[in-house]
């Protein structure tokens, strides 16, 4: 702009003290003005002339800026060109030099205020090839002595889980003798007073009120070898999907049916399924192999051989057929409300007189510490959006499934894309500068909105951003249905802790469950115990990885109208975002 202005200005002005005002970018207007004739004399392709006409008018350039100069004006101007450039072609080099740049700038302009698209630019994913773990990943220096274990507590409704895990933790002395005599008069007032010890996990009014777990209960308690995460599940049936996205976590389980007459068949679903064969199912599908069958309520049958027998055999047999092994199912008779063999070995006679095993706790402590990949990039799923005093209000709660997080590093939120920095980091509601693959934290953001941070999003590594896919090709179990499963089912898809309605597009091949390879390509319709691959479309976009990649970001469950229909895994990510 310097040399056009003293190109252009008459000897007298441009030699004068006064310093002509200018922009220290080129003003709007500027932009505008010169950047539509450009657009328009470059699309076109002009050739750039020089042309003196009859009057002395000269056309410098393209059409950008033309300046026109009188033939009275002072000969001494064309020196000043002289002076500048030699020629006026050299003044013309320079104008095509700022031409292009004007243009591109306005190409660039906006007059909306929204971008055309809103959707993030989420970055494409790194190879995991490439990504190695930094050294306090692999390091145990947080003065850890026992390993984290997540015990999923699953079973029918009313088969006594929420009273079995009060007991336990009352008899730990976690639970005061004040707090439970509360919880004692309580329960009384209400006429419920066999549910004082449930009330230590089911703390919400509604839970008491309707006397069943809605939502799953987290506590904690240390034994011999583990520091052990409880997470007590919903067993109604309408809560299904919220013990979908507690028990995901799980590394092991406590399977609680009612050894008494009449409850543990209602549970094996003789009319119809059962929440004892539906959870066993889910909790086999979310990974689980080590189980603990908790036969719970033998005092009410005497602590009968016969019938602990009986359940075994009948529960046992549908046990294998979801894919667990006899060597890793443990089962420990007991009584919840008698607080017989749950802490120590059985005291009563009858019990005593046929079981010689070992008691709840120590088949807890028997279990095999669970597998940690810290190998891998950041992977936590936001399980719970939470607001507290010492983490602020963008804080949720989660288990990291690979990789390692800590206080002052940058995370990306998924699928919104944000980059975030972590503020702080609880586990056990203490605070602490890092967590690894297996822990359960509580953590605080800062930088970022706050309506982005949702339950089913995923924190990732900034440089190994997860998957974000709206089609995903699955390979399915088919659980017991009473309907066959046909192409356009609408169902509800559970993947972690995200739930979206999703429809089926194709069913592209029955599958051989010994051989795994297929059997039938294209049938019509899918009916119980069938396993299939099949393509679904989301109706909004998950975060999700291939199940050979991550297994805990590749497991899915399919629910229609209240039930579970079928279980799976990802085998293929269709459209990715």
């Amino acid at each position: 702009m310097d040399a056009l202005h003293k190109t252009y200005m008459p000897s007298k002005k441009r030699h004068s003290n006064i310093v002509p005002f200018k922009f220290d970018t080129p003003s709007p207007d500027d932009m505008v003005t010169t950047g539509l004739k450009s657009s328009i004399n470059l699309r076109k392709e002009v050739q750039i002339k020089d042309s003196v006409d009859a009057t002395g008018k000269k056309l410098m350039d393209s059409g950008i800026l033309q300046t026109e100069k009188d033939t009275s004006m002072d000969p001494s101007t064309s020196a000043g060109v002289d002076k500048l450039g030699g020629t006026s072609s050299s003044v013309l080099s320079s104008n095509q030099h700022v031409t292009p740049i004007l243009d591109h700038e306005l190409q660039h302009l906006s007059l909306e205020s929204k971008p055309k698209s809103s959707k993030p630019k989420i970055k494409k994913p790194a190879s995991i090839s490439e990504y190695k773990p930094e050294p306090w990943m692999l390091q145990s220096d947080d003065q850890e002595i026992r390993r984290q274990i997540n015990l999923a507590v699953v079973g029918h409704v009313d088969s006594g889980k929420s009273t079995l895990c009060g007991r336990l933790l009352h008899a730990l002395g976690l639970i005061s003798k004040k707090q439970m005599h509360k919880y004692e008069k309580e329960a009384k007032e209400k006429g419920k007073g066999s549910f004082a010890y449930a009330w230590a996990m089911d703390e919400g009014p509604d839970e008491r009120e309707r006397g069943i777990t809605m939502t799953v209960a987290v506590k904690y308690f240390d034994t011999e070898k583990y520091h052990v995460v409880l997470l007590d599940s919903p067993g109604h049936k309408d809560f299904v999907p919220n013990m979908i996205s507690g028990a995901t976590q799980a590394d092991a389980a406590v399977l609680v049916v009612d050894a008494s007459i009449g409850s543990f068949e209602a549970g094996m679903g003789v009319n119809g399924i059962g929440q004892t064969k539906e959870h066993s199912q889910l909790i086999r599908s979310f990974g689980v192999e080590n189980l603990i069958v908790a036969v719970n309520k033998m005092d009410m049958v005497e602590y009968s051989k016969d019938r602990f027998n009986f359940v075994k055999s009948q529960l046992g047999i549908f046990l294998r057929s979801c894919g667990f092994k006899d060597s890793s199912i443990t089962w420990v008779p007991l009584s919840a409300m008698a607080n017989e063999n749950l802490m120590t070995t059985a005291s009563d006679s009858r019990l005593l007189s046929w079981y010689n095993g070992n008691c709840l706790l120590k088949s807890i402590d028997s279990l095999p510490p669970p597998q940690r990949d810290v190998s891998r990039p950041l992977r936590l799923p936001i399980c719970d959006v939470i607001a507290s005093i010492t983490l602020g209000q963008m804080a949720f709660c989660g288990k990291v499934e690979a990789g390692g997080i800590r206080t002052g590093s940058k995370v990306l939120v998924m699928p919104s894309g944000d980059l975030a920095t972590v503020k702080t980091i609880e586990r056990d509601s203490s605070s602490c500068n890092l967590a690894r693959a297996g822990d359960n934290i509580a953590v605080g953001l800062q930088g970022m909105d706050p309506s982005h941070l949702v339950s089913g999003g995923v924190i990732c590594h900034p440089d190994f951003p997860v998957h974000v896919a709206s089609r995903l090709e699955l390979k399915i179990l088919v659980l017991e249905i009473t309907t066959p499963i046909l192409v356009g089912l609408q169902f509800e898809l559970h993947i972690h802790h995200a739930r979206v309605s999703a429809s089926l597009v194709k069913i592209l091949s029955l599958l051989d469950q010994k051989t795994g390879k297929a059997s039938k390509k294209m049938p019509r319709l899918l009916t119980t115990r069938q396993a299939a691959v099949v393509e679904v479309k989301l109706d909004k976009e998950v975060c999700v990885e291939e199940f050979s990649a991550l297994k805990a970001l590749g497991r899915v469950f399919l629910r229609s109208r209240g039930n579970t229909v079928a279980v799976g895994i990802v085998t293929r990510i269709l459209d990715e975002a």
